[in-house]
């Protein structure tokens, strides 16, 4: 679809790549920057480090250690650590304004803010041995990123600031794999001062989304489709179209409808005068094993770990035939929900399920007119979520 809407679109755009054409055409500069460059264009500061998982997958995570205009304090202040969603990356919490993005307005009051990344995406694409060409690279789905990518990624940051606990964000997929982590492993979990989901995913049984399509395909039928490493990339096609199509005026709803395919959006809470950057950023990829895992969440309506296809492959990964279910009920981390009525991935009904296994509700708000991207998107987060969430912080800082 991409690539008919760039071609049709080839011939319309001939303006410059950068800044206003005769026609009223903007791209907004962090269109064309990676993770860091928008974090310093916007005047914040930021560091980078490369996280090496237990089985060596090379995770980009990023800090911005204060706000704009503040002094580098000595005295150590609250982490909070933010991890994004599915086929997305840690550019979801900078990608709008810094008065509606919630990883700048946390460095403004005062939080030292690191960004995660899930393996397999565009910023963590490395390993010490394996070729991100190989099949063997992509052999991977929440699990690993439960039992791998968040305690190789929470401990670093703990060594590095020498603080004992932190705040842990977390959006849709990123709400999943807090929930598998926190319930399995308990030194882990005793580093969470407080767990927030936002649009919170644990088991898929009433999504409406479009991806429960992989659902009604055999295994190896998605493989052909899709093959068995990368799941939709960001590539050079996505590029053109978010700085040469999308910045146009006249292509923002059927952008934003490509866009958030899987997702949904809502037209009235959406900044659409920056769907360039959006898309700039997005997709930024997993493996087609992590999509085929979804699926089998969706199919199965149980949070479980990923079915390798057969008895004696789940026997030599699990040490049982059948793969085993998570209990999130065994978490006990204080943890807050933010939830959408108009969610077509975190489905009402399948929220409603959840509440009764948080052994630690601390809070529970349903906002009716949220949908999937509003939590990280919408523009008046601030307000429906951010305020609250940063409350919440506060308070617990102060007991």
């Amino acid at each position: 679809m991409w690539q008919l809407l760039a071609a049709a679109c080839w011939i319309l755009i001939p303006g410059p790549t950068y800044g206003c054409d005769k026609k009223g055409s903007i791209t907004n500069p962090e269109a064309y920057m990676n993770i860091s460059q928008i974090i310093s264009y916007w005047g914040y500061p930021y560091e980078e480090y490369d996280v090496v998982t237990e089985d060596g997958y090379v995770l980009g995570i990023y800090r911005i250690p204060h706000g704009r205009g503040c002094p580098r304090r000595t005295a150590p202040k609250s982490i909070a650590y933010l991890q994004h969603g599915l086929i997305a990356s840690a550019s979801n919490w900078i990608c709008n304004l810094p008065n509606n993005s919630l990883a700048f307005l946390l460095a403004d009051v005062g939080y030292d803010v690191w960004l995660g990344n899930s393996r397999g995406n565009t910023w963590s694409r490395k390993h010490l041995k394996l070729s991100p060409k190989s099949p063997e690279f992509w052999a991977f789905s929440l699990d690993e990123m439960a039992k791998y990518d968040l305690p190789a990624t929470i401990n670093f940051i703990i060594e590095k600031t020498g603080q004992e606990q932190l705040y842990y964000v977390g959006h849709s997929q990123g709400t999943t794999i807090g929930f598998i982590a926190f319930s399995t492993n308990p030194e882990l979990a005793e580093r969470i001062k407080i767990f927030f989901a936002l649009a919170p995913v644990v088991t898929a049984k009433y999504t409406k989304s479009p991806m429960k399509i992989l659902t009604t395909l055999s295994r190896q039928v998605v493989k052909v489709l899709f093959g068995d490493k990368m799941f939709h990339p960001h590539t050079l096609i996505d590029q053109f179209v978010a700085t040469k199509v999308c910045s146009q005026k006249l292509f923002h709803h059927i952008c934003s409808n490509l866009l958030f395919t899987f997702s949904g959006f809502d037209p009235k809470n959406l900044n659409t005068s920056r769907l360039d950057v959006y898309l700039a950023q997005s997709p930024a990829g997993t493996s087609v094993q992590n999509m085929l895992h979804w699926a089998q969440a969706v199919n199965t309506g149980r949070l479980q770990a990923f079915d390798w296809g057969n008895p004696d492959q789940n026997m030599m990964h699990f040490h049982q035939r059948t793969p085993p279910l998570y209990n999130v009920t065994k978490m006990k981390i204080p943890t807050a929900i933010w939830s959408g009525g108009q969610d077509i991935v975190a489905d009402p009904k399948d929220v409603e399920n959840l509440l009764p296994k948080i052994a630690n509700l601390i809070y529970h708000k349903m906002i009716p007119h949220y949908n999937h991207v509003d939590f990280y998107l919408g523009q008046d987060a601030p307000q429906e979520i951010y305020q609250d969430l940063i409350r919440l912080m506060e308070e617990c800082s102060q007991n």
